[in-house]
């Protein structure tokens, strides 16, 4: 789906960051939503935030997303909101749309936080003594979790059962962080299959393409 700068549905993502981070900047998330959706969208460029950016976004976070009369802020949230134009990404069964955005709520708030805690240990302390003192603790409570998110999905496609929704898409983007093959996921054969799985979709592999062609663009440029 192409880019297009008359698009009615901007999107707010940084303009460079260093390379550890790209393919993982938040508006990853919603680029994916868009692209499972069809829907194109322009891009607005930042960094760093320029004067006035926390009027759309009070800690000068990306992504932000603009429809209209419509501003909003937090992955999440406009994930869900896109979800709601259409039931390829949440279901309009009152049931299954619950359930499908209690794991948007699961996966930014039981499993992000935690994962987050761990991961960045190793990327923004290395060699710092305290980091290393509080890795094993991280790690543990870390497992705990995807333990009982592994335990949940079992031998199901998607959280839900056989359908894919917003929830999964939040969730595999959250487990994305632990990196791909070989990593701590490995451990938990059922989250590794269904992160890859997430991960192999058309719509996400676009997504992935178009941000990292962005970010690869800026360098050459600089």
């Amino acid at each position: 789906m192409p880019i297009s700068p008359d698009a009615p549905i901007e999107l707010t993502t940084f303009g460079w960051v260093p390379p550890f981070a790209r393919g993982q900047v938040r508006d990853l998330r919603v680029r994916w939503a868009l692209e499972e959706l069809g829907l194109d969208y322009s891009l607005r460029l930042i960094g760093p935030p320029p004067q006035g950016y926390e009027r759309d976004q009070p800690f000068c976070q990306v992504p932000c997303l603009r429809e209209g009369e419509v501003q909003l802020f937090e992955s999440g949230a406009i994930v869900q909101y896109l979800g709601e134009k259409d039931e390829r990404l949440l279901p309009r069964d009152p049931t299954a749309r619950a359930r499908a955005i209690q794991w948007c709520y699961a996966a930014l708030n039981s499993v992000e936080p935690a994962l987050m805690n761990f991961a960045t240990l190793d990327t923004f302390y290395p060699g710092e003594e305290w980091a290393r003192l509080r890795k094993p603790g991280a790690e543990q409570f870390l497992r705990g979790k995807l333990q009982r998110l592994s335990d949940w999905l079992g031998d199901s496609m998607w959280l839900e059962g056989e359908r894919f929704t917003v929830g999964d898409l939040l969730m595999v983007t959250v487990l994305r962080i632990l990196g791909g093959e070989g990593g701590l996921l490995a451990d938990y054969p059922a989250l590794d299959s269904y992160r890859a799985r997430g991960s192999e979709r058309p719509a996400f592999q676009r997504a992935l393409a178009d941000q990292l062609a962005l970010y690869n663009d800026q360098e050459v440029a600089a």
